[in-house]
């Protein structure tokens, strides 16, 4: 029998490649001993692991399904724990997060914003979901200190569509603020500067508007879209979060993401996830510090109050079309749970 350190000896030159012959006339042992120990050694090796089961296993075939439906866009992993939690998902996060991490492309942290005081300030933007012959777009409205967020979808960005999204906005929000920042759209302002600096010439409707609800339309500088960071970096989240999960489930089911299907399902997104979700910035729900921006708000004008009452809880408002088809149709077609 050999010592221990032959036996290492053996394994060693055996792993570098030595013939049986060679490493039995170096270590002056037979041909057979040699082999029994490279036998050994073969066998005592850890055999390869088999992946151990984990509670993401029975899910995965349903995530695969929603990412290929997204493509080329991509549904957050909180989005899709959410999906998984009404499937029976148990697990964490952390685990959903690296099994994604395969598919998925890095992408830049968005730029850090300016705050204003409540009250002060709200950004509007018309943000392109799909072109072409059936376009999508959706008025996104965000209010400067809470965070607080109406959307509306829509077929068109024309000035009518824009001041009706806008009343809307004011009403789902209770009041009017300070300012309204808008980009330079024709639907805006038709020429800037045209009396002088900074006293521009706006679209007829937009100026009709802002004198009944009382409020000061501003736009960003020229090529500043990045002045409006409040509401662009909203525009990322809501089609990440929103419009990429409910056209993938359109998909799938056959059926095509249109202005009516959406404004069908934003009311509840935006009450249930997006306006009490804890915001990256502020640190804190929106609909937690719409309060306070609330009270510093301008009055609706008593007529419009008084045709749609203002809301006084984000999670019972819903866009104008919503109304008009229950969700449970949607609900029903698209097999969501209500």
């Amino acid at each position: 029998m050999l010592t221990q350190e032959q036996a290492v000896e053996i394994k060693v030159l055996a792993r570098r490649g030595t013939s049986v012959r060679e490493i039995a006339r170096q270590m002056g042992v037979s041909r057979n001993t040699v082999r029994r120990y490279v036998r050994d050694q073969q066998a005592s090796r850890y055999k390869e692991r088999m992946p151990r089961a984990t509670k993401l296993d029975r899910f995965k075939e349903y995530l695969q399904g929603r990412i290929e439906a997204a493509r080329p866009h991509w549904i957050p992993a909180t989005v899709l724990l959410r999906e998984l939690r009404d499937e029976g998902y148990e697990g964490g996060i952390s685990q959903l997060k690296a099994y994604l991490a395969q598919y998925k492309h890095a992408e830049p942290e968005p730029v850090v914003r300016f705050e204003t005081p409540p009250g002060r300030q709200m950004q509007a933007d018309f943000t392109t979901i799909r072109r072409g012959r059936s376009p999508l777009l959706a008025l996104v409205a965000t209010l400067g200190y809470s965070r607080a967020t109406y959307v509306r979808f829509t077929s068109g960005e024309d000035a009518t569509t824009l001041c009706e999204c806008l009343r809307e906005a004011f009403i789902y929000f209770g009041g009017t603020p300070e300012h309204v920042l808008f980009d330079n759209a024709k639907s805006v302002i038709i020429e800037r500067d045209a009396y002088g600096e900074g006293h521009h010439r706006w679209n007829g409707q937009m100026l009709t508007l802002a004198q009944t609800y009382g409020f000061t339309p501003r736009v960003c500088k020229p090529y500043r879209a990045k002045t409006k960071g409040k509401v662009e970096r909203f525009n990322r989240y809501l089609k990440q979060s929103f419009v990429v999960p409910l056209a993938a489930t359109l998909k799938q089911n056959g059926l095509k993401l249109d202005a009516e299907a959406a404004n069908s399902h934003i009311g509840r997104w935006l009450a249930e996830v997006a306006n009490v979700r804890v915001h990256t910035t502020t640190k804190e729900k929106p609909s937690v510090r719409l309060p306070i921006e609330q009270a510093a708000l301008l009055p609706l004008p008593v007529s419009t109050a008084t045709a749609v009452p203002a809301p006084t809880r984000l999670k019972r408002v819903l866009p104008s079309e919503s109304l008009q088809h229950p969700l449970s149709v949607y609900d029903a077609l698209l097999e969501v749970e209500a």
